[in-house]
């Protein structure tokens, strides 16, 4: 597929475009969401106004609204890679420059990213190198950040990880990047996606069917050592971080990721954060996740992709006018790797 191009050689913008939109999250988004024309956004000083070429869907876009924390009416869509149509004042990047990154920090609940044109600030986009589709880093912002931010500040060479959760968006990207960072890499995913992990890295996998997930990390911990590290990103429940003195190191951290805006998860985040061990808390120290994509990790990122060193992985790649059916997909739980929606790829 070839991005369409739209330089400043192009012809005069429309006066509208096509924009999906939700009044209410009653029943899931994907049940009220509309496929609408208003005008284009205005591009101002800190914001580029871009075409968007192609739009990644996280479990982000969702969750949110559907929690009913989001303002009304929203678009969804957070991850984004697109052209530039006016950069913003004193940007280095031009007209025609490929970009991607998200949408909107600012209003991350709901990032706006599914439409024909958006505007997005300067902080949290990279550029595209050459030879990187805009069809792969549409997908990689929030799961390959997330990834990144859950694991480079807190392991080294030779450092036992354990990913719970290895064959989604972000499971899928932290697998690669621990590896980059010289990890070993732990996972559990089902036997289904056990050679989709192995294939992009993973030293040792947990089938969560076979038996309780908490006695095969006990196991590993005794046979090879204790892990270092561990990053969550299913959340099942509380038991993995209550029992993580288990099977990890006395300094370990416990990353959750897969937090929610539910009354079960703030529940488990607030004992987990506020009671200590010796009162029945935890005994590792928890880390409540918040992805804070901006240029840094975008660029370091989206170079290692260039150089083969990540290989994004795609679930399934949806039309802008089937975006509703992106949606449905990414909620079964059971894409491997990202959905992808393409807004102005042909």
């Amino acid at each position: 597929m070839v991005a369409k191009d739209i330089s400043s050689a192009s012809p005069p913008l429309p006066p509208t475009m096509r924009i999906w939109t939700y009044s209410t999250p009653a029943g899931g988004i994907e049940n009220n969401m509309k496929l609408v024309e208003q005008p284009l956004p205005k591009p101002s000083k800190n914001r580029h106004l871009v075409q968007v070429l192609a739009v990644g869907l996280n479990p982000v876009d969702f969750k949110p609204a559907e929690a009913r924390i989001v303002r009304l009416p929203a678009t969804p869509g957070l991850d984004f890679a697109g052209r530039i149509v006016v950069p913003a004042q004193n940007s280095k990047l031009t007209a025609g420059s490929l970009i991607y990154g998200a949408a909107s920090f600012y209003n991350p609940m709901a990032g706006g990213a599914l439409a024909e044109y958006i505007t997005v600030p300067t902080d949290t986009v990279a550029p595209i190198p050459a030879g990187v589709s805009p069809l792969v880093a549409g997908g990689a912002p929030i799961a390959a950040v997330t990834a990144y931010q859950s694991l480079q500040p807190y392991i080294k060479k030779n450092s036992r990880v354990f990913l719970n959760g290895g064959s989604g968006g972000t499971g899928t990207y932290g697998i690669q990047i621990a590896k980059a960072l010289g990890a070993h890499v732990t996972v559990s995913c089902s036997a289904a996606n056990a050679e989709l992990c192995r294939s992009l890295g993973a030293d040792e996998v947990l089938d969560y069917n076979a038996r309780p997930l908490l006695d095969q990390l006990r196991d590993a911990a005794a046979t090879s050592g204790a892990f270092d590290h561990v990053v969550d990103n299913v959340f099942s429940g509380p038991e993995l971080y209550y029992q993580a003195h288990t099977y990890t190191a006395p300094n370990a951290h416990f990353v959750e990721v897969a937090g929610a805006p539910s009354f079960n998860f703030v529940r488990f985040a607030l004992g987990g954060l506020l009671i200590p061990g010796f009162l029945g808390g935890g005994k590792r120290k928890l880390n409540i996740f918040t992805c804070l994509v901006r240029t840094e990790p975008l660029e370091r990122i989206v170079q290692w992709i260039a150089e083969g060193q990540i290989k994004p992985i795609t679930d399934q790649i949806f039309p802008m006018e089937q975006a509703v059916e992106a949606f449905k997909r990414l909620k079964t739980g059971r894409a491997k790797g990202k959905v992808i929606v393409t807004v102005a790829v042909e």
